[in-house]
């Protein structure tokens, strides 16, 4: 099986976790050893000094990754004061049971084996101490429903499976930072998803989702949203207004491009029109002469960045999604403000357009990454 390659958010990272200290980690990684010969190892530190737990309690961490295993010795267990455990990239086909004797995990790395739907712990729910899961790159076809016992878990990673439906009670894991769902066979995401109030990170790509439900809207805390390699030919209108998302890729889907631009914009108000007609006609006046919330309205006009417009906007703004070279490689899309559905019939010229930096009219968002 080919490694999946998750591009995980780690916890550490968040200020959740960190087990680098030599001391604490018991590391067998990259060692090419098989089961018998880890089960040896492990018995040899747990008798060490003749005393049955003296040196396995002294490990936080135990990292296993890269090896030979296929399966999980049971003397695992005795290292009762592990928080971190790596079973990566191994040729696992489950975990056993013995794990939830771990009453202080907090994260189980257990990605790029061969996990099958009946090789995850039943009762894993048990081990409410869990704040990160990686099951990503195995053979699972079904979303394992005793995570959604977790309710402290943080950072859960499925993707890289077979996995077709999510149920629509992922919305209990209401402290769940980061859901990546990437490389399943997912056709829809459930509604409930948008009760996932502190999701800073979802990961949707290389599905076969054709649309998303309309709740994503819920999700104000989102700053990456990843649904590449999809079926996708609309977004819900209301996404836009997810102030906090820095990151959104849709890069291999049937989307158009003006999707932006068609949904979100507002007509000018009858202040607003007045206002662009004084502007852009260069009307004079002195601000002694009108109310002075009226000279204010005016003087916070934006010019188009369109350089075939002289228009300007206040309040009501086209907001455009402009493909531009990069690096010769990539086609980086652009949001730009511009003053009219009109303005987007004229190609705008990203290199023409000098950006102001003292103005809004020249400032480009970058809300796609490819």
């Amino acid at each position: 099986m080919a490694n999946f390659v998750d591009y995980s958010y780690s916890s550490s990272d968040s200020g959740e976790s960190d087990y680098s200290g030599k001391s604490q980690c018991l590391d067998f990684s990259y060692a090419m050893i098989n089961s018998e010969s880890l089960s040896h190892n492990l018995e040899a530190i747990i008798c060490e000094s003749g005393s049955h737990l003296k040196r396995a309690d002294y490990y936080e961490s135990m990292i296993l990754q890269h090896n030979r295993l296929n399966t999980l010795p049971d003397s695992v267990a005795f290292f009762v004061n592990i928080k971190l455990l790596n079973l990566s990239g191994n040729n696992l086909t489950f975990i056993p049971d013995s794990i939830l004797m771990l009453k202080n995990l907090t994260s189980l790395i257990a990605k790029n084996n061969r996990l099958e739907d009946d090789g995850i712990p039943k009762n894993l729910g048990i081990c409410k101490t869990l704040r990160e899961v990686n099951f990503s790159g195995n053979c699972l076809t079904r979303f394992p429903e005793q995570l959604l016992e977790l309710d402290g878990l943080k950072f859960l990673y499925v993707g890289g499976n077979q996995i077709s439906v999510i149920p629509n009670t992922i919305g209990r894991l209401q402290r769940l930072k980061v859901l990546y769902l990437g490389g399943n066979c997912l056709t829809e995401i459930p509604a409930e998803v948008g009760q996932l109030a502190r999701l800073q990170a979802l990961v949707l790509s290389e599905n076969q989702l054709e649309n998303l439900p309309s709740t994503i809207v819920q999700l104000k805390k989102l700053r990456t949203l990843l649904l590449h390699k999809n079926q996708l030919t609309t977004l819900p209108p209301q996404i836009v207004a997810l102030k906090e998302l820095m990151e959104l890729s849709l890069r291999d889907n049937p989307l158009v491009v003006r999707f932006v631009r068609d949904l979100t914009y507002n007509p000018p108000t009858l202040l607003e029109l007045a206002g662009r007609v004084i502007k852009s006609n260069c009307v004079p006046y002195n601000t002694w002469e009108i109310p002075q919330h009226l000279a204010a309205y005016l003087g916070s006009a934006h010019q188009c960045v369109n350089p075939k417009c002289q228009g300007v906007y206040f309040d009501s703004r086209v907001e455009h999604v402009k493909f531009v070279d990069f690096c010769g490689k990539y086609r980086i899309p652009l949001l730009q403000y511009l003053c009219s559905p009109n303005c987007t019939k004229n190609p705008v010229s990203v290199e023409c357009c000098p950006l102001d930096s003292d103005s809004d009219s020249g400032r480009l968002k970058k809300v796609l990454l490819g």
